[in-house]
């Protein structure tokens, strides 16, 4: 029983072939046979929305960085589909496996570094070391921001990977126990189902909520260094 919870995090097969490839090209496949050109309200609302959140996620930063607006926001939306993935039939979340999250965050990060190297070395080396400090204090500060600095793609990655699996598993837990309890104890398994399908819809908000604010510390990331 132990392990049948994780089994969720493994991509499921059918004769061999795995369930992530239909999943995956469907929108694509929605995409390339609608036409995209016509102008409904459905189009409206998703340049809206699209415009919106850009506005949001690049207000903190300054002009010199509105050039990434395009790049954040695939990025969003891009995991946005992999944290909600999870939760159709027959699929898993990507966005569960560190590995991937990881795949995603140091690149990334380290992007941010280096546009701060190339654009203006003196500031984003002088982040290492706050005006002011004692000599003594010197070397000591350096290595904790050297550690904070070195830190921030582990922190994107495991707050991504961990958010998703605790949903995922409470989602299993509680489903569990609605099977449990289904022909013994009719009415607590109801209220239970209700529970459930909160959670859900607590998972969701979840998903949407963790891949703004992955998007997010990157832009702030990202304004430290130009």
């Amino acid at each position: 029983m132990i392990l049948s919870f994780f089994d969720q995090f493994s991509i499921p097969n059918l004769l061999g072939i795995p369930l992530m490839i239909p999943a995956l090209s469907f929108p694509l496949i929605v995409w390339f046979t609608t036409n995209r050109f016509i102008q409904n309200r459905y189009s409206t609302i998703q340049s809206f929305l699209t415009f919106y959140i850009t506005k949001q996620m690049m207000q903190p930063i300054s002009t010199t960085g509105h050039k990434w607006a395009s790049t954040f926001m695939t990025l969003m939306l891009t995991l946005m589909l992999l944290n909600t993935l999870g939760l159709l039939p027959y699929t898993f979340t990507p966005t569960t496996q560190l590995s991937m999250n990881m795949a995603l965050a140091i690149p990334t990060w380290l992007m941010t570094i280096l546009i701060g190297l190339r654009n203006q070395p003196t500031a984003s080396l002088g982040h290492l070391l706050p005006e002011g400090t004692p000599t003594l204090l010197i070397p000591m500060l350096i290595l904790i921001e050297t550690v904070s600095l070195l830190i921030r793609p582990i922190a994107l990655g495991v707050r991504l990977t961990a958010n998703l699996t605790a949903g995922h598993l409470l989602i299993q837990l509680t489903s569990t126990a609605v099977f449990t309890l289904l022909n013994s104890m009719t009415l607590t398994a109801s209220m239970t189902l209700i529970v459930l399908a909160l959670l859900t819809c607590l998972e969701m908000a979840v998903a949407l909520i963790q891949a703004y604010v992955f998007v997010l510390l990157l832009t702030l990331y990202l304004q430290e260094n130009i």
